[in-house]
């Protein structure tokens, strides 16, 4: 294979390569959404579990204050059954201030369990809601990831035929030239050659020594540019 086949040759291994490395960027980029849509999903059930917490909480608090009122209404009747047998008018005073107090504590008992009643009936609701919301949200998801999944795997197709041309392409590319064109493509951002034209290295828009320049219309080596160390490609300006 002479110099010009094999500067072609490389050019089109570093067009393959760009093509391979676009096509994962794409697929990182669905990948990507993959993951903001199972996390939309996440982010609501989270929600939902920490109402449903949340009412769990207000339903023992319920229950706690409904076995205050119990007990409170217990202590009333047993004071008003012990009134019947007390003999002298300051213990009446004093049970009659106590099962007082007590009734007002009922009272309080009351307000409270009506209000968490209350807190309870509507959190119920939203939860309900909610729960609806994350059905729906669980079924466009899966829609959407299945498409997305179809996306990345036909991106996947693409890069597997690609990667087959490029192992066919190497396989015509001495093995120290093919080495220099790895070693270059990682230093210089997958850039490993660069056009020349007019005078110029377009790797790296610095003007090119004129004998530089000139000896590679002879194709007796190969050569680089001397400000970015790019192998060059001669390419003329189409007319």
């Amino acid at each position: 294979m002479n110099l010009k086949k094999k500067l072609e040759t490389l050019a089109q291994l570093q067009d393959i390569d760009h093509l391979i490395n676009g096509m994962k960027n794409t697929q990182k980029s669905l990948n990507d959404e993959l993951g903001d849509i199972a996390q939309a999903v996440d982010v609501v059930r989270e929600e939902v579990s920490a109402m449903e917490n949340r009412l769990t909480q207000l339903e023992k608090e319920k229950a706690a204050l409904e076995e205050n009122h119990a007990a409170e209404l217990s202590n009333i009747s047993r004071s008003e059954t012990n009134m019947k047998e007390i003999k002298t008018n300051k213990e009446f005073q004093a049970v009659g201030r106590e099962i007082s107090a007590a009734r007002k504590q009922v009272s309080e008992l009351e307000d409270q369990v009506l209000q968490k009643i209350s807190q309870i009936e509507e959190l119920s609701g939203e939860v309900t809601a909610r729960k609806v919301s994350l059905e729906e949200l669980v079924k466009n998801s899966a829609q959407r990831t299945s498409e997305k999944q179809a996306e990345i795997d036909k991106v996947q197709l693409d890069i597997d035929s690609d990667i087959t041309r490029r192992d066919v392409l190497t396989k015509e590319v001495p093995a120290s030239l093919l080495k220099r064109y790895t070693t270059l493509r990682d230093q210089r951002r997958g850039q490993a050659l660069a056009i020349a034209r007019d005078g110029y290295c377009l790797g790296c828009n610095m003007h090119l020594p004129p004998q530089l320049y000139n000896n590679l219309f002879k194709y007796e080596e190969l050569l680089a540019c001397p400000h970015c160390q790019r192998m060059l490609v001669l390419k003329q300006q189409q007319s």
